[in-house]
């Protein structure tokens, strides 16, 4: 059984402009799927018509992640490009939250 790094990463922005929005998303597309080990990645906007008591709402772009293994991840966190993004984007941030987790498949 192989277990994979799951890289979730939540952005509220300082002027959730759709612009600003849109920006994030594509500087994310630009630094972070290029990156060796990775399994999968995805970015974009919160689904806003998902309104269950359950749904935490409190973001604007959320990043998706996975990871072959945890060596791959911290590969990527010390990567020219992962610096990179957050340099460029980090004055547009109001909060950032990262959720890391292990993950293994079901039969």
């Amino acid at each position: 059984m192989s277990i994979h790094l799951v890289h979730n990463v939540y952005f509220t922005l300082k002027d959730p402009t759709t612009a600003n929005i849109e920006g994030l998303i594509a500087a994310c597309h630009k630094y972070l799927p290029h990156h060796e080990g990775l399994v999968y990645y995805s970015a974009g906007t919160l689904c806003d018509d998902l309104r269950r008591e359950v749904n935490d709402v409190g973001f604007h772009v959320g990043l998706s992640v996975v990871f072959k293994d945890r060596a791959a991840h911290d590969v990527y966190q010390v990567s020219a490009n992962h610096k990179k993004f957050i340099e460029e984007c980090k004055e547009g941030w109001a909060k950032v939250r990262v959720f890391d987790s292990n993950a293994t498949t079901g039969a």
